[in-house]
């Protein structure tokens, strides 16, 4: 398959599942914790929110303007250009290229919601006792979580194959 095609297909499937799922909870679900859902008792549940921030709300008590700036001009222009990135980078590896389509698509998706609602549909909350809670959060969310962690991954991977052709 051609590579353009392959990157543009993963971005916008990226954003496709985040944005079907935000239907599907806006649609289904009332929201605030009175509407929550038990998945999995209470280590993972459903709860729909609204955030007119970014990452657990931050942002969202900046006035009009800057949370403008900051939270879609800045992103779209740097979403902007990792696409040219990834597009005119040709050595990238393909964990890399796959870890930047989930990256660019999760950040497409929210800022697509913050451009047509003003706010980001969020509804995944996991708490696992103590050890490990996280924030409400999205589709989106765990697609740009999921990509920086495949960078890290490739990053360490393409250092050690480095260092080990350099030891031959």
């Amino acid at each position: 398959m051609n590579r353009n095609i392959f990157i543009a297909l993963l971005i916008v499937f990226n954003i496709a599942i985040d944005q079907i799922s935000k239907v599907i909870v806006r649609s289904s679900m009332t929201p605030g914790r009175n509407g929550e859902i038990d998945v999995i008792g209470d280590y993972f549940q459903l709860i729909w929110v609204e955030n007119k921030g970014a990452f657990l709300g931050m942002g969202s008590d900046m006035n009009p303007t800057l949370r403008l700036i900051f939270l879609l001009i800045l992103p779209t222009v740097v979403l902007l250009y990792v696409v040219y990135y990834i597009v005119k980078t040709k050595e990238l590896d393909r964990l890399s290229v796959i870890a930047f389509c989930c990256i660019i698509g999760g950040g497409i998706a929210n800022v697509f919601d913050r451009i047509t609602r003003g706010e980001v549909t969020d509804f995944f909350f996991i708490d696992l006792g103590g050890v490990f809670k996280t924030g409400i959060f999205n589709v989106a969310d765990l697609s740009v979580t999921t990509g920086m962690i495949m960078l890290l991954f490739s990053g360490i991977y393409s250092n050690k194959k480095k260092k080990a052709e350099e030891t031959v």
